[in-house]
């Protein structure tokens, strides 16, 4: 099976309502970081990964329709080119709410897990997160909002460039199933936009929020 849809956004931009859209729509499974968190027999091939061994992109989303949220949108331009038949799908937020969203989430969570009580392949992807997008994007400064803002400006501007027009969809979830339905061909269903991932969501598989640090 080869994926048909790659999400190249950020997280925090509405990737797990994304996730839950897309699979509505007949174009599950839907990777997520949720679903390695899942499914711990996933790690040892991001951990590779993260070690700059080459990737086999076909076993490493194998049972997948589609993709998003990190780490799997890190790749987006190798994933691009991997699977040529794949739509590809950019979530957006404004720069100030995704912010907003993310230092209190990925951003905190990033400096505070070695701390925390977690299980050990969560650990384990989070180290490897932190080699990928943690160095590789923000350069090891999550929680410095300038450094942030340049960085997700700065991939928002490499999409744009880099993918097709008429392969790419830069998508906000408020702006609900039109823009996603008519992108991928299908119709609307006669059920709310899923939105998902708040706050409290994010930190109930990992525990809970913590209440300090």
């Amino acid at each position: 099976m080869a994926l048909s849809i790659i999400g190249s956004g950020f997280g925090r931009t509405g990737t797990k309502s994304l996730k839950e859209a897309v699979e509505r729509l007949g174009f599950g499974p839907c990777h997520h970081m949720h679903e390695i968190l899942e499914h711990p027999e996933q790690v040892p091939q991001w951990q590779a990964i993260a070690r700059n061994e080459p990737p086999d992109w076909e076993a490493v989303f194998a049972g997948y329709r589609s993709q998003v949220d990190w780490p799997g949108a890190h790749f987006w331009l190798e994933l691009a080119d991997a699977f040529p038949e794949a739509r590809v799908i950019h979530t957006v937020r404004p720069e100030e709410r995704w912010w907003a969203s993310f230092s209190v989430s990925i951003a905190r969570l990033m400096r505070v897990y070695r701390g925390m009580s977690i299980p050990p392949h969560a650990r384990a992807i989070l180290d490897a997160w932190d080699e990928l997008p943690g160095q590789q994007i923000f350069n090891g400064r999550l929680d410095d909002r300038e450094t942030a803002l340049a960085a997700y400006r700065k991939h928002n501007e490499d999409v744009r460039a880099t993918i097709p027009p008429e392969r790419l969809l830069v998508f906000d979830v408020a702006e609900g199933w039109g823009p996603l339905c008519r992108f991928l061909d299908v119709p609307v269903p006669d059920e709310p936009f899923p939105h998902r991932n708040l706050r409290a969501d994010f930190w109930e598989e990992l525990g809970g929020e913590p209440t300090a640090a």
